[in-house]
């Protein structure tokens, strides 16, 4: 289990940040399962949305954003390899100045590494604000595509005419194929001369999917009691992603993850960069049985 109290992401389409929680099942050596979810702190940092609640023309009831995800890999080469790993000799007495001037010891010490090739296969669907001005010019259209229906191009703002600024939301159902590799290592040694212990505990995962979104829908536009039609709207079934995710709960229990790709939705605005973090990583084995030994 995940807890992610920070992530942050990069999109065209709606910049953004917040927290999420994810977790995964190893069954076994055969399949890994994986659920994730994450949404914003507050308005502020759902940026579109934001925008939209100050300055939006229009009636539309704008998205909260929220991602939800859930898959599994099938493991089609579960295996150990013999390999290595160094850790550095430290007492407690070398704390501050004393161990910043030393020229640290290390130990080469012989462990296995578990690598897992896999074929993953999943579910998302999230839903997002959408600035329209922004979503025409990235496409080369024009508000034209409302304007012919009947929607006013400019209003008037303090006396003044400007062009009219409109929001609105997409939401987004598909699902996710592509393969990965992990690394699992974990190792714990005992030093004689009261060295600290040393532990080098990873799970590493490395990850690459194609994204298809067969069900994208871009909510109409309302202005005074009339709607007005987004289908003319581009958009996009297919992206890509590539990610690399680690987990740590030895000792300071936190992983790391991170992607970047090209996210199905309205055309021109499907580029993303996504960060997390999360602290604490518990983990645990759901088989509590014991051996019992009769005399």
């Amino acid at each position: 289990m995940q807890f992610q109290p920070i992530y942050g992401e990069l999109w065209k389409a709606n910049v953004n940040a917040g927290f999420g929680l994810e977790a995964t099942y190893f069954l076994k050596d055969q399949m890994s399962f994986r659920a994730h979810a994450r949404k914003t702190y507050t308005r502020k940092f759902d940026l579109t949305r934001d925008i939209a609640h100050n300055n939006s023309d229009v009636d539309n009831q704008i998205d909260i954003l929220n991602y939800f995800e859930f898959g599994a890999t099938y493991h089609i080469k579960d295996f150990e390899e013999s390999s290595k790993t160094k850790m550095y000799l430290y007492k407690k007495s070398y704390k501050g100045d004393k161990w910043a001037a030393r020229v640290p010891i290390n130990a080469e010490i012989p462990c296995k590494v578990r690598k897992i090739y896999g074929a993953r296969l999943g579910g998302m669907f999230f839903d997002t604000a959408i600035d329209v001005g922004r979503a025409l010019e990235a496409q080369d259209e024009t508000i034209a595509i409302y304007t012919d229906q009947g929607l006013p191009a400019t209003v008037v703002d303090n006396g003044e005419e400007r062009e009219i600024n409109i929001f609105t939301s997409m939401d987004v159902k598909g699902l996710y194929v592509g393969g990965s590799m992990s690394w699992i290592r974990n190792v714990a040694v005992d030093f004689d001369n009261k060295y600290q212990e040393g532990v080098d505990d990873l799970i590493l995962t490395a990850f690459f999917d194609v994204l298809i979104a067969p069900a994208i829908t871009v909510d109409d536009v309302l202005y005074q009691g009339t709607a007005y039609s987004s289908e003319d709207l581009k958009t996009s079934m297919i992206g890509f992603r590539a990610g690399l995710d680690g987990k740590f709960n030895r000792t300071l229990s936190w992983g790391y993850g991170g992607e970047v790709g090209i996210r199905p939705g309205l055309k021109g605005q499907g580029f993303y960069a996504l960060v997390k973090i999360s602290f604490p990583v518990y983990s645990t084995n759901l088989d509590y049985s014991v051996e019992a030994f009769g005399k």
